[in-house]
C-alpha cells in the first residue's frame, strides 16, 4: 500500500487554506486510500523566536483540528513529532549528506535571511538547517506519497535528492517519495492581499480565515475581501486575482467550478455573500466536533500517545538501517558484552 506522510507546523492558528489545501483532503481521500501519516511538527517551530507555551497549545489545537477535520487514528497515525526521536536521529545523519549550497538555495531561508540581514540581525541555525530534518520526517517511514502546497514542493525535492544521494553512496536504504499537490484549491490566498496565501503565520488577520472563528467573524471578513478594479465576475486569476481567489474559495467548498460559477454571480456583493455562507457551513462541524474534543482531552492525548507507539515503530527499522549503512557501530544489545566494552579505548 502506498505510504503517504504529510504535517502541520504549529506556528500559528490553522486557517481555512490549511483545510482546504490539505487537511479536507487527507480526512476524504489520503487515510482511506493510504497508509498515512499525519505529524505536528513542533520541531520546525523552534526555527524562530518563539513563547514555549504557544508552541505546546498551538500544537495540542493543531492536533484537535486534525481530528476534527475527519482524521479517523483507525485508519491514519496522528501524532506529535518530538514524540518520536527516529526524526532527531535521522536528521543529523542526512545533514552528513546535504551540501551547505542546497540549503542556502532554499526560498524561505534565503527570504527570512535577507530580512533579516536588512535589520541588522541574524537567524537561527536551525532556519538553515530545518529543510533536512524535514527530509528525514520524510524518509523515516518509507513514504511514497507528500501532499503538499506548491510553496512546499522544493522541501519534497530535497527529500528525493537526499535520499538518492545516500542510496548511491551507501546503499539502498530510502524509498524515493514524490510530491502529490491537490488539484483543487492548492493555494488559498489572503482576502486582503489576493498575491499571498492564506498563512497561519501572517500577522493580517482580517484577511484570514481561522478555522475556528466564529460565524459573523467568518462573515465579515469575506464580505471585506479585497476584489478588483470593475464590476463583472470573471475568473480571471492575472487580471482579477480577488474575484479569483472567492471563487475558488467557494468551489472548494461546494464541489462547483470556479469558472461555471462566475457566471451564475452578477455583483461582488452577491458571490462575496455566497462565499461567506459556504464557507460558514464549511467549517460547521469542525468545529463542533473541535468542541466534543477539547471536552475530553484524555481522548486526544491517547491518540497522540498512541500515534507516536506506532510511528516509532515504524520508522525506527529505517533509521537503524540508514546508521549502518553510513558506518555507525551498531548499539550492543541490553545486558550483552559487558566485559568486551570495557576494551574499546577512544582515541582524540
Amino acid at each position: 500500500m502506498t505510504l503517504v506522510f504529510s504535517g502541520v507546523k504549529p506556528t500559528g492558528h490553522l486557517t481555512l487554506g490549511n483545510y482546504l489545501g490539505a487537511m479536507r483532503r487527507w480526512a476524504d481521500v489520503d487515510q482511506h486510500q493510504a497508509d498515512a501519516l499525519f505529524c505536528i511538527v513542533d520541531l520546525h517551530a523552534l526555527t524562530v523566536d518563539h513563547d514555549p507555551a504557544r508552541v505546546r497549545r498551538l500544537s495540542r489545537q493543531a492536533a484537535t483540528l486534525l481530528l476534527a477535520s475527519g482524521l479517523d487514528p483507525e485508519l491514519c497515525t496522528v501524532f506529535v513529532q518530538s514524540h518520536v526521536d527516529e526524526h532527531a536521529r535521522l536528521s543529523y545523519v542526512l545533514e552528513c549528506v546535504a551540501t551547505d549550497g542546497e540549503m542556502r538555495r532554499m526560498i524561505q531561508y534565503k527570504e527570512k535571511a535577507a530580512r533579516e540581514r536588512e535589520r541588522g540581525g541574524s537567524v537561527r541555525l536551525s532556519l538553515l538547517t530545518y529543510p533536512v530534518l524535514m527530509a528525514a520526517d520524510i524518509l523515516a517511514y518509507g513514504t511514497d506519497e507528500v501532499p503538499v502546497g506548491d510553496d512546499q514542493t522544493q522541501h519534497v525535492e530535497l527529500a528525493r535528492d537526499l535520499a538518492v544521494r545516500f542510496n548511491q553512496r551507501y546503499g539502498h536504504t530510502f524509498v524515493v517519495p514524490r510530491a502529490t499537490p491537490p488539484q483543487v484549491a492548492a493555494r488559498v490566498m489572503n482576502l486582503q492581499d489576493p498575491a499571498s496565501k492564506m498563512g497561519k503565520s501572517d500577522d493580517s488577520g482580517p484577511g484570514i480565515v481561522y478555522l475556528l472563528d466564529e460565524p459573523d467573524v467568518v462573515r465579515k471578513k469575506v464580505m471585506r475581501a479585497v476584489t478588483d478594479s470593475g464590476r463583472e465576475v470573471v475568473y480571471d486569476r492575472a487580471a482579477q486575482p480577488g474575484v479569483a481567489n472567492l471563487l475558488e474559495i467557494l468551489a472548494a467548498c461546494t464541489g462547483g467550478n470556479p469558472s461555471e460559477l462566475s457566471g451564475v454571480y452578477e455583483s461582488y456583493g452577491s458571490l462575496k455573500s455566497a462565499t461567506a455562507e459556504a464557507v460558514v457551513e464549511t467549517l460547521r462541524p469542525v468545529q463542533e466536533r473541535h468542541r466534543e474534543l477539547c471536552a475530553d482531552p484524555g481522548y486526544v492525548e491517547g491518540v497522540l500517545r498512541d500515534g507516536a507507539e506506532r510511528a516509532r515503530a515504524m520508522a525506527r527499522p529505517t533509521v537503524d538501517a540508514a546508521y549502518r549503512a553510513i558506518g555507525l557501530l551498531p548499539a550492543a544489545a541490553a545486558g550483552a558484552g559487558a566485559a568486551a566494552t570495557s576494551d574499546i579505548g577512544v582515541t582524540v
